[in-house]
């Protein structure tokens, strides 16, 4: 459904993504690991169209999407949360998640009553300005808008980042079941949490792919720390 051939992504002279070949089938979850640096973004960012594709081509169900504009690849249902929680501050809960039928053009798919059911922490704050929530929160309406967009694929980036452990638990919980229902693309450092989620992932090391793998495979801890640390440094870890 997604393929992704020979990406190449530059930041003036720096590349940050080195030729990665990677797919996303229909009815997956697949992970997108690495240290800080290590390209994830870069990645995802290029995928949506946020940035300039240097080299490569990035196809969606079939389509040349490469170098399209972020709202032509989003209304193909190609739906991208990025990092950092986006929410829009002066909006309600509710407010936010209607906002995501902008990008529905037209497909249907989750109502704000399915998202509520599936999120239920968010039904006692539907009334409340997007600032007043804490992290978890934003979180949980950033996917839930995303949902309301009706994506056929989400491309998540570091869901749990910054939060508590508990939150980690319930966004994930949450997550298990977006992906039986729509094909996810997601970026962590959180190896245990996205791993649990996904049913392959791909480790990426400056920019370039390290490892590739079932979810049972990657989950070898001295093969993760071969691939982040190099060999050498693994050793003796």
């Amino acid at each position: 459904m997604l393929e992704i051939t020979g990406l190449c992504v530059d930041y003036g002279t720096t590349r940050a993504v080195v030729g990665l070949d990677l797919r996303v089938d229909a009815g997956e979850a697949v992970a997108l690991l690495g240290p800080n640096g290590a390209g994830k973004t870069s990645t995802l960012h290029a995928v949506s169209g946020l940035v300039p594709v240097t080299r490569g081509t990035v196809l969606f169900d079939g389509a040349d999407i490469t170098g399209h504009s972020p709202s032509e690849i989003a209304r193909r249902g190609l739906v991208h949360v990025p990092e950092g929680r986006r929410v829009f501050p002066s909006l309600s809960v509710d407010e936010n998640l209607r906002m995501g039928r902008i990008a529905a053009a037209g497909r249907k798919g989750w109502t704000e009553a399915d998202v509520y059911d599936l999120l239920p922490a968010l039904v006692p704050l539907r009334d409340r300005a997007g600032y007043a929530l804490s992290g978890g929160e934003q979180q949980m309406v950033a996917i839930g808008r995303a949902l309301v967009s009706a994506p056929r694929m989400l491309l998540l980036d570091e869901p749990s980042l910054g939060l508590a452990p508990v939150v980690v638990q319930a966004v994930y919980g949450a997550l298990a079941r977006i992906a039986a229902d729509v094909p996810v693309l997601v970026v962590e450092q959180n190896t245990v949490a996205a791993l649990k989620l996904c049913h392959r992932g791909f480790v990426l090391s400056a920019g370039r792919l390290a490892l590739s793998g079932t979810a049972d495979e990657l989950g070898d801890r001295d093969s993760l720390l071969a691939s982040f640390l190099g060999k050498r440094d693994a050793a003796h870890a």
